[in-house]
């Protein structure tokens, strides 16, 4: 059954994403996740101080820039699959402190490295670090769907999105600082502060509660090779997730390709210096940041998957524009961040910059919660372990292609980033077009969200976030589905006329959606009974199954009697042995919206209610009731339910 949540219902309705940074169940983890981003950077970004620090010659930097990210990432390629296994049996928060913990381990071999100043010991403890980063990562996000509710998911990936792209900002300016700060104490500083960080780390990990492990008898298979491929095949088991998957790992691609390049985009063509490369860094991070932040309102806290296709064309659109705002040098050179801004152009390549993270945003956070919502519990684990592997050869590819196309072929780094866009553009089509899902919730997205403002009573509380479940629902307007497919968290399998069904565009959409035609027995007696069997094998695979049981719209604004309909499903399902809880939901405030039949007399037909302002952006409200048990619930005591639930909003 859904989650019971503390807040009433006002409290509800004013909810947002924020509220959870002042609860026990999610604020001492996304602190511990913060502080290891935090740290990791500090430390990665401080090996390069003591480098400098020691006069290293800039070819023995570069040999390290190269080598250090390659030996932080092949324990991803090491270890994940085993990672995935111990994040599905132990219990959570207990992994987490054991995570910490490894953290001061290693934070303290660093800490020998820096005050010895020996890159060898360094090195090694920057191997450790990507082990410990490994184990950390499945129950990262794992966590993520035992602690929040489904209509949480969203808003709780976004906070985590945001304090990881800022925790990695901060963390590099602050370990770029330590040296240039402390001077000669900065080796001493420099191994004090990433101390530090692991045992505030392993503190706060403390005060997160229990968590339940998702398989606790599994048991361990020790050979990583056998077993990456087993938990590859798992996340390629259902095709939105796999794509979903895919989706996460395009995106680590694209943030290489652009991260990766920075540095010498901000010196050639920008004609900055190191300065004006972290200023470049710090726009495009804190676009990612709040790009993810405002999916929880942009998705009306449901996961929203209709905001993918939206991020990735809007980061092909921001990569385009970036190529035609600089694609030749710099127009001087040695500026500082002012010394830019002052430029002809620039603000043109910081809004483009801040449009690509923006979109980022957008893109990945409802990927994330899509994967933790369709993916069974026993399961997440291996499959965020399976996508990290996957994470790991798309970062190993891009890095690998970056230097290629710039190396062999000649290309400059605007060209690069055109290319990247034009890649974007086609990786997106490829994956919407094998799942429409993706474009079909895009396109009910911007319809619902263009032509109504939504507010929800009870929907969170009384949908449930597993298993089989009846909705029934009062029939107003030819969008009633698509309004209540963007306010349920889960996919919904609706039941509609097959005429409504049939409306040209709006077809693709229901097909897409898997709903379900019906027919009424003297029209097509054969559709019906098809109908009814397709109900029924949802209901058997646990899905959720909206229906509106008057049959047809509403002609007056009033509710019509629940036909039996409702009680034959219902049967149905019991003469298998399954006890169907049925949701009543009402919808308020359509019958006065530009797609109901409401009396075209005063108005001029529909088009002129398409003129009247308030008809437009219509003020619409879906509430819902405590499930009934489908085993006693008849299609009288349904719509009296539902009659109640709707007063006189109509």
């Amino acid at each position: 059954m859904a989650h019971e949540a503390p807040q009433t219902e006002s409290h509800r309705e004013s909810h947002s994403q924020f509220a959870l940074l002042r609860q026990r169940r999610f604020a001492p983890y996304f602190v511990v996740q913060l502080l290891g981003a935090f740290n990791d950077n500090v430390f990665r970004q401080a090996i390069i101080g003591l480098l400098g620090y020691l006069a290293i010659s800039p070819e023995q930097r570069g040999l390290y820039a190269q080598l250090a990210p390659a030996i932080f990432i092949l324990p991803y390629f090491l270890f994940s699959a085993t990672a995935g296994q111990f994040a599905e049996k132990l219990e959570k928060a207990r992994l987490i402190r054991i995570t910490t913990a490894m953290e001061i381990a290693i934070m303290s071999l660093a800490a020998v490295g820096f005050w010895r100043q020996d890159m060898t010991v360094l090195l090694v403890a920057l191997f450790a670090t990507g082990v410990q980063s490994t184990l950390f990562g499945p129950v990262k996000y794992s966590i993520l769907p035992s602690v929040l509710r489904p209509e949480e998911l969203t808003g709780g990936n976004g906070l985590v999105e945001m304090g990881t792209s800022i925790a990695i900002l901060v963390g590099m300016i602050v370990g770029g600082l330590v040296f240039a700060v402390a001077g000669a104490n900065g080796p001493v500083v420099a191994g004090a502060v990433v101390v530090a960080l692991a045992i505030a780390g392993n503190v706060v990990s403390r005060l997160i509660p229990p968590v339940a492990p998702g398989a606790p008898d599994l048991r361990i298979a020790w050979n990583p090779v056998p077993e990456s491929l087993r938990i590859w095949r798992l996340a390629r088991k259902q095709l939105a997730v796999r794509n979903g998957v895919l989706g996460v790992s395009w995106f680590w691609f694209v943030g290489t390709v652009l991260t990766g390049n920075l540095p010498a985009y901000a010196e050639l063509h920008l004609g900055g210096s190191q300065t004006l490369y972290v200023f470049a860094l710090a726009v495009f991070s804190i676009g990612v940041g709040v790009g993810s932040l405002l999916c929880e309102k942009l998705s009306g806290r449901t996961v929203e998957i209709g905001l993918v296709p939206l991020g990735a064309f809007g980061i092909s659109a921001f990569l385009f524009d970036l190529y035609f705002a600089r694609p030749g040098g710099a127009l001087a050179s040695g500026l500082d961040v002012a010394g830019f801004l002052s430029q002809p152009g620039s603000t043109r390549i910081v809004v483009d910059l801040a449009g690509i993270g923006l979109f980022a945003g957008f893109f990945v956070v409802p990927l994330f919660a899509l994967i933790q919502s369709r993916t069974p519990r026993s399961e997440l684990s291996r499959v965020i372990a399976g996508m990290n592997i996957q994470n790991a050869v798309f970062i190993v590819l891009a890095a690998g292609l970056g230097i290629a196309v710039q190396r062999v072929l000649g290309w400059s780094i605007p060209q690069v980033l055109l290319a990247l866009a034009i890649a974007n553009t086609l990786v997106a089509l490829w994956i919407f077009t094998i799942v429409p899902e993706f474009l079909m919730r895009f396109l009910s997205w911007l319809l619902v969200r263009t032509l109504y403002r939504l507010r929800l009573h009870g929907i969170e509380r009384h949908v449930p976030d597993e298993g089989a479940a009846l909705l029934v629902c009062n029939h107003v307007s030819y969008m009633d589905a698509l309004i209540l497919a963007a306010t349920i968290p889960r996919p919904v399998r609706f039941v509609m006329y097959y005429r409504i069904f049939n409306i040209p565009v709006m077809r693709w959409i229901f097909r897409t959606a898997k709903a379900i035609p019906i027919a009424g027995a003297r029209e097509d007696p054969a559709l019906m009974q098809d109908a009814f069997d397709a109900i029924d094998a949802a209901l058997a695979e646990g899905e959720i199954v909206g229906i509106f049981p008057e049959g047809a719209l509403t002609k007056d604004g009033q509710i019509a009697p629940f036909k039996g309909g409702v009680e034959r499903i219902l049967q149905r399902a019991a003469e298998r042995g399954q006890a169907v809880p049925v949701v009543p939901m009402a919808l308020r405030g359509m019958w006065a919206s530009m797609w109901s039949r409401r009396s075209t007399s005063a108005e001029g037909g529909r088009l002129g209610r398409m003129r009247v302002p308030r008809r437009f952006r219509a003020r619409v409200e879906v509430a819902a009731l405590a499930p009934v048990d489908g085993r006693v619930a008849t299609a009288e005591s349904l719509e009296a339910q539902v009659r109640a639930l709707r007063g006189d909003a109509a």
